[in-house]
């Protein structure tokens, strides 16, 4: 099916059985709470394994002059050591491909370092610690080659980035409105470099049947990721096998495969035997991508009414210097507020450093820390209420489109959210709130993430027991991928969910984008909708039963005075069908975002500059909720990054070398549990026909866009020291504080 027309009303509108909005635990819980859930690195099924360990490269760019492995080749246990002389060949490097995920990575294919931390050798031993010491006793020198590491030293040699990704908008003459504004915000925030910082370390087992790879690995999305190694290893596409049951978390860290998987998959092949290859969460700092640092430049212009005349979001960032990638920063401001007069411009400088990709909200997650606090000086300069300024800019449609939204209940986000944050007792003079030697602030912001839908299939077949078995090579990276799905299954046939059984993360299975950009709960639930819709058709004609007035409840289905048994209309090797869906011209007439607003509180130490959150609330419109268990917590847990970006996350570069200088959880700071008060998330009823079958919108990203605003606003109501810098930290607010 499509979604060339808004989606009708369903089964899961009517919810007969009550499976859909209901708080219904984890399905995969209890494995992942005992340890019993295989992840990547723990699945057993191949036999005894051996352990891998890359070597990487300690210059930021030149090439391998020399590489010594003959004491690492004498060590005990040592099977292999791979380098750039000795390596398979693979495919290069090429930005074509379906998508950048799918591009070939080819590893140790020549003697060119391209930066810090790249591969330049690998071990492979009987044991891990054999392994870590022979890699230890690689011995490599260099040649190093000048090198470009400072975004902020290139802004001389910015570029456009591809046209296809659509770098910039415009629309009036923002230039004139601007100057004729009678107040004005011109402002440039700086966002560091973030890292993922998941929970698992990429990992990889890798093995050959016959002339088949298997390689089990943490990864989010399966086809691309088979597409990838058939293109590295130059194998046809059905001669590789992706499997990615479980995932200890993504957050766009792991959108590709890595060189776990591809130095895996080759050693595997040259030694006859399962090879396993887990990176050092130092290692990822280099080997995997990380969220780029950026600039941003936002210009308001706006009338004494509060009324926008002007926008204009100019976001400067970095890519690979071999990559294409640029962060969209200044996306979500096309289309939050209403302005005749817009301009965005994104701009690129080429460095050498580690890859630069998506990483949770990729866009608005730094783009809004820019865009929410400029509203907010402009709040200020007019001395008018931050949340009604946004009110009176509420757009009628997508101003840059012109095109109306598919749902838009921001105004009701943003009424809401002061009413239970009790916004109206704010004081809105900066530092005029006092406990003791704290200064107590409140600020909040306006939250916006795209909405998106992708192609997908789903096969299902109902057994001879009445159970439902539902197969994709859907992912779930601790979103709550399997749970949904079961609901929506359970739901559609009338069935428990101990019932159904959701099989997940095989690229056997049919293809599914995966789990990314927020998509992967519509684009997986509306195709095993459909199969589900086909498989109540083939049902109800077995059953004699028009499928119009079938009903399907108990592990039955009835109407027009009949009743079947689903085991007996199954019990000759079952029923099966297969749904797929496809986004269809919705996309294109209609502008699809999901909304929020956000409150904080916070208190700053008048001495120190110490920031303790004192409450945070969000309250969100995202479609319908299938889960407001799993719901929440992905919200929550995006509100908590937020606030993260706020105050502590900041890989430092090294810009002599090219090297993260603190690449470990020790000192790349996450936000802990002492940091965080109790969080308050609130959905606003809503559904949306526009968007996808199951009425719902992306929900794994939105609380992370504006939160850490959020946050800066309210230091700013505490203290009168306006922040562009992140993170907030303790010597910067230090810096502008009055005693």
């Amino acid at each position: 099916m499509d979604m060339n027309q808004p989606a009708p009303p369903n089964a899961l509108d009517e919810n007969a059985h009550g499976w859909i909005g209901k708080d219904l635990d984890r399905v995969d819980g209890r494995l992942k709470a005992t340890g019993t859930a295989p992840y990547a690195y723990e699945v057993k099924e191949a036999g005894p394994a051996a352990y891998g360990w890359i070597v990487e490269a300690t210059i930021g760019k030149g090439r391998v002059r020399e590489v010594d492995t003959g004491e690492a080749e004498r060590m005990p246990g040592v099977l292999l050591v791979l380098t750039h002389r000795n390596a398979p060949q693979q495919a290069g490097f090429t930005l074509e491909a379906q998508d950048r995920f799918s591009r070939p990575w080819p590893e140790l294919d020549d003697d060119e370092v391209a930066y810090y931390g790249e591969p330049v050798a690998f071990v492979v031993a009987e044991m891990l610690e054999q392994a870590r010491a022979a890699a230890l006793a690689v011995r490599v020198t260099y040649e190093p080659a000048e090198a470009a590491f400072d975004l902020h030293a290139q802004l001389d040699a910015l570029e456009k980035p591809d046209d296809e990704g659509k770098p910039d908008s415009a629309l009036g003459d923002f230039d004139t409105a601007f100057a004729a504004a009678d107040v004005r915000i011109d402002a440039t925030y700086t966002t560091p470099f973030h890292i993922h910082a998941q929970m698992e370390p990429h990992a990889a087992l890798a093995w050959w049947e016959d002339e088949r790879l298997v390689v089990h690995c943490s990864t989010q999305m399966l086809e691309s990721a088979q597409r990838r190694v058939a293109a590295t290893l130059q194998l046809p596409l059905e001669k590789v096998r992706m499997v990615s049951r479980y995932i200890g978390g993504g957050f766009g860290g792991k959108l590709p495969v890595w060189s776990d998987v591809v130095l895996s998959a080759l050693a595997a092949r040259e030694l006859q035997r399962p090879v396993k290859t887990a990176m050092t969460r130092q290692q990822m700092f280099h080997l995997t991508s990380h969220r780029t640092a950026t600039i941003q430049r936002l210009r308001l212009g706006a009338g004494r009414d509060g009324v926008l005349q002007a926008i204009g979001h100019e976001a400067y960032s970095h890519s690979a210097r071999f990559d294409d990638f640029f962060e969209t920063a200044a996306n979500q401001t096309r289309s939050l507020y209403a302005a005749p007069h817009r301009m965005t411009r994104h701009r690129v400088a080429r460095l050498d450093l580690p890859l630069a990709d998506s990483c949770r909200a990729p866009g608005e997650a730094v783009g809004m820390l820019a865009l929410e606090c400029a509203m907010d000086e402009l709040a200020h300069a007019l001395g008018l209420d931050p949340v009604e300024l946004r009110l009176r800019n509420e757009p009628k449609e997508d101003p840059e489109k012109h095109v109306p939204y598919s749902t838009r209940q921001l105004v009701q986000c943003l009424r809401e959210g002061a009413r239970r944050f009790g916004w109206d007792r704010r004081n809105p003079q900066p530092g005029a709130v006092r406990e003791g030697r704290w200064r107590i602030g409140l600020g909040m912001c306006a939250t916006t993430r795209s909405n998106m839908l992708r192609e997908g299939k789903c096969h299902v077949r109902l057994d001879e027991s009445g159970t439902l078995h539902a197969r994709m090579a859907m992912t779930d990276i601790g979103t709550g991928t399997y749970t949904v799905l079961t609901q929506i299954a359970a739901e559609m046939l009338g069935l428990p969910p101990e019932r159904v059984r959701i099989a997940l993360g095989d690229s056997d299975f049919p293809p599914t984008p995966g789990s990314g950009g927020s998509f992967g709960a519509a684009t997986s639930g509306s195709a095993l909708y459909d199969a589900c819709e086909k498989l109540r058709a083939k049902l109800a004609h077995s059953a004699g039963i028009d499928p119009a007035q079938a009903r399907f409840g108990d592990g039955r289905i009835t109407g027009g005075g009949k009743t079947a048994t689903l085991a007996v209309l199954a019990r000759d090797g079952g029923v099966e069908a297969d749904g797929e869906i496809e986004p269809g011209e919705m996309a294109q007439k209609y502008s699809h975002q999901a909304y929020g607003a956000q409150f904080a509180e916070v208190a700053v130490d008048g001495d120190s500059g110490e920031v303790r959150l004192r409450r945070l609330l969000g309250v969100f419109a995202a479609g319908r909720i299938l889960n407001p268990k799993t719901a929440r917590s992905q919200v929550l847990g995006g509100m908590v990054w937020g606030v993260g970006n706020a105050l502590h996350e900041e890989a430092v570069l090294d810009t002599r070398h090219g090297f993260f200088a603190n690449h470990d959880l020790a000192e790349y700071h996450v936000a802990a549990h002492a940091d965080i008060p109790e969080i308050e998330v609130v959905f606003l009823p809503e559904i949306d026909d526009k968007a996808n079958p199951l009425k719902i919108k992306g929900i794994g990203e939105l609380g992370i866009c504006g939160a850490g605003a959020a946050v800066a606003n309210a230091i700013f109501n505490a203290t009168g020291v306006r922040v562009r810098d992140y993170p907030i930290t303790l010597d910067k607010i230090l810096a502008g504080l009055e005693p």
